[in-house]
């Protein structure tokens, strides 16, 4: 009988090759993937901290008190600070909001009459409210704390001091500086000066003027949302105009639409000027120095 022939052998470690070209496409795969994704600077900052950590032998370990990738820790981890916060918030109804970034924390305080017109000085109401929550964040915590400062989009008077929104708005921010580091230092000093006596508290450490840094926001925001407002305000004109036009709609019908058009704009403009009476406090994630 006419012997079988042998199958051809496959030739050894041909798996390999196989199994490169999937491993390289899953890495194809990934970085894909990697390179439309958005990366969270806070939480990216985290991973680099935490891999540092990790690498030079000391990684985090809350079992051995070890520190956590955070190097301080926000308000929203501190239970009673964030509460206290809360608690303002809902006694000022609404016109408090507190949201959490990858920078950090930021008390959002608007709708409110921070300033005179047209100037950085404090009103009492702003006094008071700044009382409350400087308190709390600058005697609670070691952050480093932004203030932002903002004008709406009426320009200066011609006999201010201050050359354009920007400078007015650069303004309001160091008067708020100012405040928590002359006026509500003194005063807080005075309140717990028992505390003072017994080493619990020290103003000098925690109301430090290194720790605080005023930023101005100009009237830019403010225009940007006018400037969006205005387009679509623009746009229901048109349409209005191209019915009008195709007899859709009578002339008395055409007028009421562009007089209610206006009312709309003037209404949304004034509610825009009273929310960008306003200002923020960042609590950055990085330890004040």
């Amino acid at each position: 009988m006419p012997r079988k022939k042998k199958q051809p052998e496959a030739p050894k470690g041909s798996w390999l090759t196989t199994y490169g070209d999937m491993v390289t496409l899953l890495l194809t795969f990934f970085v894909l993937l990697f390179s439309m994704a958005t990366i969270s600077p806070g939480k990216f900052q985290q991973v680099v901290v935490g891999l540092k950590s990790a690498l030079t032998g000391m990684p985090p370990s809350v079992l051995t008190g070890g520190k956590s990738l955070s190097e301080e820790p926000l308000i929203t981890s501190q239970r009673g600070v964030y509460q206290e916060l809360i608690r303002i918030a809902e006694e000022y109804k609404g016109k408090i909001t507190i949201q959490e970034r990858d920078e950090g924390t930021i008390i959002i305080m608007q709708d409110m009459a921070f300033f005179a017109p047209g100037t950085a000085k404090l009103t009492v109401q702003a006094k008071e409210l700044l009382g409350k929550i400087g308190s709390v964040i600058i005697e609670h915590t070691t952050n480093v704390l932004q203030v932002y400062g903002y004008a709406d989009d009426q320009p200066v008077p011609e006999d201010s001091i201050y050359v354009s929104n920007w400078h007015l708005s650069s303004a309001r921010a160091s008067s708020v500086v100012q405040f928590f580091t002359e006026e509500l230092k003194k005063r807080r000093s005075i309140e717990r000066l028992a505390d003072i006596r017994a080493g619990r508290f020290d103003p000098e450490y925690f109301y430090d003027q290194q720790r605080f840094y005023p930023i101005g926001m100009g009237d830019w925001s403010i225009r940007k949302e006018i400037e969006a407002l205005e387009n679509y305000i623009e746009n229901e004109k048109q349409l209005a105009t191209i019915r009008y036009q195709q007899n859709e709609i009578d002339q008395n019908a055409y007028n009421e639409m562009l007089a209610s058009l206006n009312k709309q704009y003037s209404a949304r403009v004034a509610q825009l000027r009273n929310e960008y009476r306003r200002i923020d406090i960042l609590i950055k994630r990085e330890k004040a120095k």
